[in-house]
């Protein structure tokens, strides 16, 4: 086998660089397909145990037998018809390691599984991942090209610790993300906006709530890529506030309280308010320009998104007791309420009563109270946002 070091560098280059990819898997496994010669390459991942008799993987493939359209084929694969269980984890084997080539040839695995897709050598290796799995790798040839030979083995064992390593950081990366998505929805979930700018103020990211809040023009906008205030003197103070941030987290190596402000609104509703706070970033990278601050938005008028399931659980309500909560949360009278669910004032105040006796609570502000500060807006759905008609 013939492979030159440039071969070996774009191939580890690819390796890594579908670590920090969600789902690019052709890269590299075309890059391992090219490296040995071979027909198919599979990575078989992910088993499931739906009952005793039967173990599901899915096995992730590109080969000879793949159109060019799909380029990686995702299929079922079934553990216990294979020969290769159980094997030294990280260690690179063929099939030769484990039998003679006539009890490969008469091997129902080969008949049934390989002989039609024109495998016939296999290179494997079962490589450990850091949350205890496996991911198993296929490298195989047809009859008509040769064994994999030592020389191949010992480049494959070069490779298991690359991608091994390579897996490792997809797995934290995804579990990173994953950790991330839940707290932005929390945030969203108690109604804070929150936008991700550059130091000049220029907006990188935004959660959906800050999507609603910056359309509606009221107090804050996009402009020119820019988090912008409405009004010229908030505008100039909120530049200041960013600019300020920045500057006492480079000059300082202690952590820094956030900066915040009130935004007034062209609409009356009461102010905004603002917290900016820098992402903090390596020593190495201070000074670089290339800065990061999350911009968290308050909108105290806007409607509780606590969920009502979550609510009528916790508190021990009915659904009629739940929905009343929720508009008084809301921050609607009794009598404005009773408007809005369509029932008479003297069932409202009859499901009040009820409420205070299973909460614990004598007045309407202590109930709004336990209810924001309880877990119920963290757990909302989309239909939960919207109670009543």
């Amino acid at each position: 086998m013939s492979y030159d070091f440039q071969q070996y560098s774009a191939l580890i280059e690819n390796i890594y660089e579908f670590s920090q990819s969600k789902s690019n898997w052709y890269k590299p496994l075309q890059e391992l397909r090219d490296c040995f010669s071979a027909n198919y390459v599979t990575l078989i991942l992910k088993p499931t145990f739906e009952n005793e008799e039967e173990e599901l993987g899915l096995m992730i493939a590109i080969g000879s037998g793949i159109s060019a359209e799909k380029k990686v084929q995702y299929l079922p694969y079934r553990y216990h018809i294979t020969p290769f269980n159980n094997q030294r984890p990280d260690t690179v084997f063929t099939v030769d390691d484990l039998m003679d080539e006539e009890a490969w040839i008469q091997s129902t695995y080969r008949k049934y599984w390989c002989a039609n897709i024109g495998v016939y050598h296999v290179m494997s290796a079962d490589i450990s991942t850091i949350d205890g799995g496996l991911v198993k790798l296929r490298i195989t040839r047809p009859e008509s090209q040769d064994n994999f030979s030592d020389e191949d083995k010992a480049l494959c064992q070069l490779l298991i610790t690359h991608l091994k390593r390579a897996l490792d950081i997809h797995h934290q990366l995804d579990r990173s993300n994953s950790i991330g998505s839940m707290y932005n929805e929390a945030i969203s979930r108690l109604s804070i906006a929150t936008v991700q700018i550059d130091e000049s103020g220029r907006i990188l990211e935004q959660n959906v709530f800050a999507s609603e809040l910056l359309l509606q023009e009221d107090g804050l906008k996009v402009q020119g890529g820019k988090l912008t205030a409405h009004y010229p003197n908030d505008n100039r103070e909120l530049k200041q506030l960013i600019a300020d941030s920045f500057k006492m987290v480079s000059e300082s190596d202690r952590p820094m309280l956030p900066e915040a402000m009130s935004i007034a609104r062209p609409s009356g509703e009461v102010n905004l308010g603002v917290v900016v706070e820098v992402i903090p970033s390596p020593a190495w990278q201070k000074g670089t320009g290339q800065g990061k601050a999350v911009v968290y938005i308050r909108d105290s008028v806007a409607k509780s998104q606590a969920s009502s399931h979550v609510a009528k659980k916790i508190f021990g309500l009915t659904s009629a007791e739940t929905a009343l909560t929720l508009q008084l949360a809301n921050g609607l009278s009794l009598e404005e309420a009773a408007e809005v669910l369509n029932i008479r004032r003297n069932t409202a105040r009859a499901h009040l009563r009820s409420i205070f006796s299973k909460t614990g609570v004598r007045r309407q502000t202590e109930l709004v109270r336990i209810l924001l500060n309880s877990v119920a807006p963290l757990a909302c759905k989309e239909t939960d946002i919207n109670v009543g008609p």
